[in-house]
């Protein structure tokens, strides 16, 4: 079976083409996800990526045929509709500052991270502040508003014309959803707002419209799933595959990683752990950090390392220090840097990979996550990055077989039963200077743990 999958990351937009039976990507078209300045506020260019998203599927289906569509995309946003399906605001983008202005009167509102497993965060990284400057800000939006959607759904629904909300973008630091009671919290209620029903990632939203099917040259009646939030996809082709314990590290604009059947730690609300929802509803403990976001801040001064650069690097303890996005991640708040700033760009490139594997290795520890490791996206080329990863841990990595992890697990909504799943390769160390690297580690994770525990006024533990 041949699924289209609209892939809207934060980053990127794609179109991919997954044949089910192989469990191989067929095509790929991408477009920058590009963000529109306003007025009134910065927001996601709807239009651009509709147009995009039809001209995919076309092509998908002049070029190899299209037997399901189904539906991915990142977290942290949310549609309000009127009763025609219309949008009644430009849908905020989550990086925008415009709700920190409001944080006091909406922190009075939200409900505890012990129920929701939302961390605070800053910006609209938590949808309800989203809301809830929105309606604070808009006049007579919740009036004109008759449903809110959760962002997956959105597309599905401007195929199908039936619009829903979905428990892995629900469980996305909403703070609309308690993960363990699988319902939505009190807040929409205290907003005003009316959520969709909710839908299953699974579920059928239905079938394409005939003018859907006119333009795009699709069947008339393919089927379109409901869609799931990004991380969940690339955590879904593992689910019915991997026994024990496991954690998934889905690396793009975000690195997200997810513990499955690992140790029971107390979460850590100020260090951007979560709990995510998988797509069977479960509860999942996440930590994060926006890695992608970083290594493109600090790409431009830096080159491919050389061996020596890499050998170089160990020996002098030559290191990038977290944060490069302050907002965010396991050490939030704190502003990094370089240890030297005379460093060379090779060995600048290969600080930056060992630094994006410690900030790794740092959200597993603080998930608690066990057994061996998966990681898919760009990072899974990096193999300074995987030889970190594997000597700081101690525990086997995994790498994807695939280039687009969140597309193969939209796919695999479509398909029924347990037997299919990502082809996994292990990958050991390519280099011979473990001691090296495990050296390495311990002193950046000493040096970065004592900076963290100073901020936070823990001299004792600094």
């Amino acid at each position: 079976m041949k699924v289209a999958v609209l892939d809207i990351g934060k980053t990127n937009a794609k179109v991919a083409l997954v044949d089910t039976d192989s469990m191989t990507e067929i095509a790929v078209l991408t477009r920058p996800n590009r963000v529109l300045p306003g007025p009134p506020y910065p927001h996601f260019d709807i239009d651009g990526i509709w147009a995009f998203c039809l001209d995919g599927l076309c092509r998908m289906q002049a070029d190899h045929g299209v037997d399901e569509v189904s539906v991915t995309t990142h977290g942290a946003c949310f549609v309000l509709l009127d009763a025609q399906g219309a949008l009644t605001c430009p849908v905020l983008d989550y990086e925008y500052d415009g709700p920190d202005a409001m944080a006091g009167e909406y922190d009075a509102l939200r409900p505890a991270f012990a129920d929701t497993g939302s961390p605070r965060l800053p910006k609209g990284l938590n949808a309800g502040a989203q809301l809830h400057w929105l309606v604070k800000t808009l006049p007579d939006l919740g009036a004109r508003t008759a449903q809110v959607v959760s962002y997956p759904q959105y597309w599905s629904g401007r195929l199908t014309g039936t619009f829903a909300t979905e428990p892995t973008s629900l469980g996305c630091h909403t703070d609309l959803w308690l993960p363990q009671e699988g319902r939505f919290s009190d807040l929409p209620d205290h907003l005003g707002l009316t959520m969709a029903p909710l839908a299953a990632a699974s579920d059928e939203a239905g079938t394409i419209l005939r003018e859907i099917a006119s333009v795009t040259g699709l069947r008339y009646g393919t089927p379109v799933r409901s869609g799931i939030h990004d991380s969940n996809a690339s955590l879904l082709p593992y689910l019915h595959r991997t026994e024990g314990a496991f954690s998934v590290v889905s690396t793009g604009t975000w690195v997200i990683c997810m513990s499955m059947d690992g140790d029971r730690v107390a979460l850590d609300p100020t260090r951007d752990t979560l709990v995510n929802v998988n797509a069977l509803g479960n509860p999942v403990p996440s930590a994060r950090f926006m890695g992608g976001r970083e290594y493109e801040r600090i790409k431009p001064e830096t080159s491919d390392p050389t061996p020596e650069d890499i050998r170089l690097v160990l020996a002098e303890g030559k290191a990038l220090h977290p944060a490069v996005e302050t907002g965010s991640g396991p050490f939030p708040g704190r502003t990094g840097g370089w240890s030297d700033s005379a460093m060379s760009p090779g060995e600048k490139g290969a600080a930056l990979s060992l630094y994006l594997a410690l900030m790794t290795s740092t959200c597993l520890d603080l998930i608690g996550a066990r057994g061996p490791i998966i990681v898919e996206g760009p990072f899974a080329r990096n193999e300074l990055y995987l030889d970190m990863l594997r000597v700081r841990t101690g525990r086997a990595v995994l790498v994807s077989n695939t280039a687009t992890g969140t597309s193969l697990g939209a796919a695999l909504l479509c398909v029924p039963g347990e037997s299919v799943g990502a082809a996994l390769s292990e990958r050991r160390d390519r280099t011979s200077d473990v001691e090296g690297l495990s050296d390495y580690g311990r002193r950046w994770h000493r040096i970065s743990t004592a900076a963290h525990n100073r901020m936070a006024g823990d001299p004792e533990r600094a």
